[in-house]
């Protein structure tokens, strides 16, 4: 068992996900791996800073700070980074709630000092009580979730899920901080893919880097009502093929398509025989699941061409912030790299 430090950083930015703020810092207070702090990073958002500022006035281990760059959910991450003080660095939604013994298998896989990431399992909680019957386990990635044909149990990875994982400092300081410009905005397009383009960033940097998912690593992430309908699925995936040209434009398309390469030839189409099977057998939203991949697949395409030739054409940009501070805290420093597009 590692007896590292971990700091758990949690990006906010509206005041309507309140509750579910408070829930989550809850969730890692009650670790049974303590972690050294909690930090809010709060997303240019001055009403909700001030109010968390006053909620945790009077908590030690919660220090909540604003977002000291561009907006969005990669620069939140990095501010947390650079002023955190743990050893280990974990990342949880701020609509999600960690079960107790998460940070303790995090803690389990650093045990190997080649291990420079641990990620975990990210289950949904549907505002409706169920998961809708149209709606595949494959694409779970769709609502922040752990999808179907991700490998079981401790297991290394080309990439952790942003939402549910952990690094060593070290590995910020080998491969810079979060790319902006992929990932989320607010309420603007769902982009995503940050923590896929650093996880591949970071094993070029180090080779002999490994990096696991230990599904015993279990969150709860709440999938609001807006999410579970079609026209979401459909936007969340076209934003996927945009975010997958852009770290393809960054590593290449050998690593960065790899992981989907195998998902889209072996995964998806049996995903596909499972929900034609089931609408044979008429069992409820069979049909739907079979037309829903078909659908998510040709949209992330879609997007990903779209991407692809904006990239080229450089109108989609991105940077990595190199990340200053450390133990003492610090700032974030300028880009590292430059942009890419």
């Amino acid at each position: 068992m590692s007896d590292l430090d971990f700091s758990v950083v949690i990006c906010v930015y509206t005041e309507d996900r309140w509750e579910d703020i408070l829930a989550a810092v809850a969730s890692v207070r009650a670790q049974s791996y303590p972690a050294l702090e909690t930090l809010l990073v709060v997303d240019h958002n001055p009403a909700l800073l001030d109010r968390l500022t006053k909620e945790y006035k009077e908590v030690d281990e919660v220090r909540v700070l604003a977002n000291a760059g561009p907006r969005g959910l990669s620069a939140g991450r990095n501010t947390g980074i650079s002023v955190s003080r743990g050893e280990l660095i974990a990342f949880l939604d701020d609509d999600a709630v960690a079960e107790r013994e998460w940070l303790r298998h995090f803690a389990e896989g650093y045990a190997d000092p080649r291990v420079m990431a641990v990620g975990g399992r990210t289950m949904p909680i549907w505002a409706s009580g169920r998961r809708p019957a149209w709606f595949p386990e494959e694409f779970d990635w769709v609502v922040g979730c752990t999808y179907k044909g991700l490998p079981q149990g401790r297991v290394r990875v080309r990439n952790v899920l942003g939402g549910n994982a952990s690094f060593r400092r070290t590995a910020f300081d080998a491969a810079g901080g979060f790319a902006t410009g992929i990932g989320r905005d607010g309420d603007k397009r769902p982009l995503g893919c940050e923590e896929t383009e650093l996880c591949i960033r970071l094993t070029r940097a180090r080779p002999e880097a490994v990096l696991l998912i230990d599904d015993r690593a279990v969150i709860h992430h709440r999938v609001p009502e807006a999410r579970e309908h079609f026209g979401y699925f459909r936007t969340r995936a076209y934003a996927e093929g945009l975010s997958k040209a852009l770290v393809a434009r960054s590593v290449g398309a050998d690593k960065g398509l790899e992981s989907e390469r195998r998902y889209t030839t072996r995964v998806l189409p049996a995903g596909v025989a499972r929900g034609l099977r089931d609408a044979v057998l008429a069992r409820p939203g069979g049909a739907g699941r079979a037309g829903a991949i078909v659908a998510g697949v040709l949209t992330a395409a879609g997007g990903y061409v779209v991407g692809s030739v904006r990239a080229r054409k450089g109108g989609a940009t991105f940077s990595v912030a190199e990340i200053n501070g450390g133990d003492q805290g610090g700032d974030l420093g300028g880009d590292q790299g430059g942009s890419h597009g």
